[in-house]
């Protein structure tokens, strides 16, 4: 059984309370800081663009990366939010971000009331600029989990449709367009094919988890959702686990009733850490499974690729 932790970060102010208030101890989760807005351009690929660059705005930097590899040196991307102790649920945007949409050509979102802020600076500033939304793309309803870059199909869907809009925006750059496409479906294939490596050898096996974050990769894997009930509901209503919940997870890694704890690092605290130290004490491998892209990282391959061989080799999967 394999459990992932972490919790949404529009909660983790009210966790950080709780706990500390129970537990007798200052917080330390890194969403409980709110730090000043950052931004950044995602780099070009390789490879001069035949006209003007298309001007592009990304809510935040689960899909900056892609965009970026997607646009090359025909789009000049700018990732509002990258930075992981920012709630991208709660963030209000500054004056710099509303500059940023008022130029821009084409505005992509996570959607899913992950970053309602987006879509909606976006709809005051440039009502007549396109907006792509991952929720939508995927007919992913507002309340469903809105962690859409953990699915592989989400990711093929955005980055068809940002395309597609890119190609619209700038007709002499369509050839360009569809080799950055090319390019980066075969940038993926080692993802996906490690994907159908943990599947094929690891379908069935059962998982557990705090919250969202992992369950639509979880999914991909063939993994089974055996969350303990109580936990869930607790999770689904905003509200926070009871002892008894947070018990039947120490129970199970005591027992050894789960294979893998994978942990977002991005959420630290009493709650976590005891669960992280109940796995510990029991022998039950951690895995790290954050929420935003790893500072290590360069891209989103290589985020994802990281996370899935450290799953690869917690299972036993030859990676």
């Amino acid at each position: 059984m394999i459990i992932v932790i972490g919790f949404p970060r529009s909660r983790l102010g009210e966790l950080c309370l709780a706990a500390s208030l129970a537990l007798g101890a200052a917080p330390v989760l890194a969403g409980c800081t709110n730090d000043d807005s950052s931004s950044r351009t995602s780099a070009s690929a390789a490879g001069p663009c035949p006209v003007a660059p298309v001007n592009v705005v990304v809510s935040v930097d689960q899909w900056g990366d892609i965009v970026g590899t997607l646009g090359g040196n025909c789009a000049k991307v700018k990732t509002v939010l990258v930075s992981s102790s920012l709630d991208p649920h709660d963030y209000e945007p500054s004056p710099a971000d509303a500059s940023y949409f008022s130029g821009s050509q084409l505005v992509v979102v996570n959607g899913a009331d992950y970053d309602p802020w987006a879509a909606k600076l976006a709809a005051t500033t440039v009502p007549e600029v396109p907006l792509i939304s991952a929720a939508a793309v995927t007919q992913t309803p507002d309340g469903a989990n809105p962690h859409l870059w953990y699915s592989p199909a989400a990711v093929t869907a955005v980055a068809d449709a940002v395309t597609a809009e890119l190609t619209r925006l700038s007709p002499p750059a369509a050839g360009y367009f569809a080799t950055q496409r090319t390019t980066f479906t075969t940038d993926l294939k080692p993802y996906n094919a490690l994907i159908a490596k943990i599947k094929a050898a690891s379908s069935g096996k059962s998982y557990a988890a705090t919250e969202g974050i992992f369950s639509y990769m979880a999914n991909a894997l063939g993994l089974v959702d055996k969350t303990p009930a109580g936990y869930r509901r607790a999770v689904a209503d905003q509200t926070d686990p009871s002892p008894g919940d947070l018990n039947a997870f120490r129970t199970a890694l005591r027992n050894r009733q789960i294979d893998v704890l994978v942990l977002n690092p991005q959420t630290e605290g009493p709650l976590p850490d005891q669960i992280r130290t109940a796995a510990q004490e029991s022998g039950v491998p951690v895995v790290d499974a954050s929420e935003t892209v790893a500072a290590r990282d360069k891209s989103f391959q290589s985020w994802q690729m990281d996370q899935l061989t450290s799953l690869a080799g917690a299972l036993n999967v030859p990676a």
